[in-house]
């Protein structure tokens, strides 16, 4: 165990030292304001507080983790080695900079809290965020902080034994629409002709109907080609389903219809299942409510997993409303147009609520790659390069790589090409090294 010691215990300071050195680094750490216990511990410890006490390992510390409420922080980001870091700690400290305050920054998600300008779907974009103007969006730099935290330590505790943490990958699959052209209705069928009549897309109406006279397999159904290679893996996938009603946002399958339902029942006999929530939910807990109590009678077990639709998070409602709701994880996290780490780490980390000061029992999940964000690069071969990358940060740390691609992404549509080949990569990349 580990004891830090410092002048003041917070509920932010317990959070950032929890996640640096419990959830990445395996250690349990504790934490006293009396100065006879830190000299009494016989294990691991460091001081965090404003002068170091004597020769211990001394981390200069910022005021952040002291405060309360949102505050007016001065963000100067600075080169560090391979990487960047800021609130920089002078030169007593063991390492040259606060990694505790500058993770609460990045995991509290800080930043969103703040005024920014958001996107047509009223998201935070990753042209905002500090990560993405300093250049350091591609890395884990909160995993990496805490391995040069480690490094430190090994120096001088030479004959303690870290755990071993090991490289793993969780893949999502979001599923806003199971079929293409297949349970879609009468009405919304007679919509889609007449579409492709009046654009002249006669390509697409001699395909809509092959379908829904059972010649061809639907577009969209890639079901039997994901669970195969579920079959194969030792990572579970974890799908989301859409199941809330028909708007101009979110065109799914009617949730009453007994061959949708059986297809996610079909899907959970392999994989998890979670909830892909409605455009709507996002702002009533009442929508979302609805929408959970149905997944939840579709799965016969309560709902663990969630997912917003268009990736778009309101903080801090959003998450309070799932807290709410007793939904466990959240999938949410990330950004749609560029790989990365929106808050900067490849570890779930626990939603802190920065109104009411709290660590919640909801766990996020960030996700470092969605499908939608290697359409912008033209050739197989850069979109591999790009995967790879982020691959490679993960792996450097040892951390849990989240993709996120979709059922229609493993289509054969021009678009999509290459995709599965990608797919594959990112699990094969468990046993590369």
């Amino acid at each position: 165990m580990l004891l830090v010691y410092t002048h003041k215990i917070t509920p932010r300071l317990k959070y950032a030292f929890k996640h640096i050195f419990t959830r990445i680094l395996g250690i349990p750490v504790e934490f006293t304001t009396t100065i006879e216990d830190f000299i009494a511990h016989d294990s691991l410890k460091m001081s965090y507080t404003r002068q170091p006490l004597s020769n211990e390992i001394f981390v200069k510390s910022h005021d952040i983790l002291y405060e309360q409420g949102l505050s007016d922080v001065e963000i100067y980001v600075q080169d560090w080695e391979e990487t960047k870091c800021f609130f920089s700690s002078g030169e007593k400290s063991a390492i040259p900079f606060d990694i505790f305050s500058a993770s609460f920054y990045l995991l509290s998600r800080f930043e969103e809290y703040l005024p920014h300008v958001k996107d047509e779907y009223g998201r935070f974009t990753a042209q905002e965020s500090i990560a993405f103007k300093h250049g350091f969006l591609h890395q884990p730099v909160v995993d990496i902080w805490a391995y040069k935290m480690k490094k430190v330590f090994q120096e001088n505790y030479p004959d303690f034994v870290f755990p071993e943490r090991f490289y793993s990958i969780k893949p999502i699959i979001d599923v806003p629409s199971a079929y293409n052209f297949k349970l879609k209705g009468i009405l919304r069928t007679f919509g889609g002709t007449v579409k492709d009549v009046f654009s002249f897309n006669f390509k697409k109406l001699y395909y809509r109907y092959m379908v829904l006279f059972g010649f061809k397999r639907d577009t969209y159904d890639t079901f039997k080609y994901i669970i195969n290679k579920q079959k194969h893996s030792e990572f579970k996938f974890l799908f989301f389903f859409l199941i809330g009603d028909y708007s101009t946002y979110d065109k799914g399958i009617d949730a009453q219809k007994k061959k949708f339902i059986s297809l996610i029942k079909q899907v959970a006999d392999y994989c998890q299942v979670g909830l892909k929530a409605s455009y709507f939910a996002l702002e009533d807990i009442a929508i979302l409510k609805k929408e959970k109590l149905r997944m939840e009678s579709i799965l016969n077990t309560s709902l663990t997993a969630s997912r917003q639709s268009f990736s778009k998070l309101n903080l801090p409602e959003s998450y309070r409303n799932l807290v709410e709701l007793e939904i466990l994880e959240d999938y949410t996290m990330g950004y749609v147009n560029h790989p990365g780490f929106r808050a900067g780490t490849c570890t779930p980390f626990f939603f802190y609520d920065l109104d009411y000061e709290i660590q919640t029992p909801l766990k996020i999940y960030s996700y470092h790659l969605l499908d939608y964000s290697l359409l912008k690069i033209h050739s197989l071969l850069d979109k591999k390069k790009a995967l790879n990358d982020i691959i490679y940060q993960v792996k450097k740390v040892n951390g849990e790589f989240v993709p996120v691609f979709h059922n229609y992404t493993f289509s054969d549509v021009d678009r999509w090409k290459g995709f599965k080949e990608l797919f594959n990569m990112i699990l094969e990349s468990a046993h590369e090294d």
